[in-house]
């Protein structure tokens, strides 16, 4: 049966027991709201690991906008039920005073992969997830984290603190989740009103019509242009970027000569999409 634990104490005397024992123990870091796309991450944990815990915490610190910290969705009795259904062993959803106590003064800062394209548009985003999700694994003793593509920086920033704090975790990426009509299940889409949930397969569609254009020996700059162009026209009020980028270092590319990810963000009815596929 699923326990509920919301401090440090009770989950590393569990988690302690477990390691004891010679298990494996995977950790699913969430912001809760949970989709199939989550829960294909929390399947994935159950395959890799002995035992899987999957944290919700709600992280201020990486919310450059309190409003949109304000409305961001908080579902956990829903979560817990689906959580339970899946055969998660602990779902770890702490307080914000249990992951930052009076008096915390440490945060963590990637360097250079962190900084372009949402470092860019979300001042201080990254630093608020390194710094949590450092605290997280240091929580859980996990030996995998498991993450989504979808946020493919994100995954790539977190993959280069551990390797640069010898953080003993074993970073897993998943493919992302999609409705079937390409749309990446994201927390926001339940906030798309209907004309906007209907645009917003556009910007898969455009993405992949692009990509193609690329691999198919099409100018970089030039079919990025026609996408931005095309996603306008498909209904979205602001493409903040849409950019071919190095899959590792997310350095800007103009030719084809190194495996690429397109990366977009781009607003619809008023909520931020962010999508990315490989190139």
């Amino acid at each position: 049966m699923m326990q509920i634990l919301r401090t440090v104490a009770e989950l590393r005397t569990r988690v302690r027991g477990w390691k004891e024992d010679g298990r494996q123990v995977g950790v699913v870091p969430t912001m809760g709201a949970l989709h199939d796309g989550h829960l294909s991450l929390v399947r994935a944990a159950k395959r890799g690991c002995d035992r899987v815990i999957v944290t919700i915490f709600v992280n201020p610190k990486q919310f450059n906008n309190p409003a949109d910290l304000e409305k961001y969705p908080r579902t956990e009795a829903a979560d817990a039920a689906l959580l339970a259904a899946e055969g998660v062993d602990i779902l770890f959803a702490p307080g914000p005073d249990e992951v930052y106590p009076p008096g915390f003064a440490t945060s963590v800062t990637v360097s250079g992969i962190s900084d372009p394209l949402e470092g860019a548009m979300r001042p201080g985003h990254f630093e608020g997830v390194a710094t949590v999700v450092a605290k997280l694994f240091g929580m859980t003793q996990a030996n995998r984290a498991y993450f989504g593509q979808k946020d493919w920086q994100q995954l790539q920033v977190v993959k280069r603190m551990v390797a640069d704090l010898n953080i003993p975790v074993e970073v897993v990426g998943a493919e992302t989740v999609r409705e079937g009509d390409g749309l990446a299940m994201s927390s926001r889409n339940v906030r798309l009103d209907a004309l906007s949930r209907a645009q917003a397969p556009g910007l898969y569609r455009v993405m992949s019509k692009v990509a193609a254009a690329i691999r198919n020996g099409g100018d970089v700059a030039a079919a990025l242009d026609q996408g931005r162009a095309d996603l306008v026209q498909a209904g979205f009020a602001e493409v903040e970027y849409l950019d071919l980028r190095s899959a590792a270092l997310l350095e800007p590319m103009t030719t084809l000569d190194q495996p690429a990810r397109l990366l977009a963000a781009a607003w619809i009815g008023g909520v931020r999409l962010i999508d990315n596929i490989p190139v």
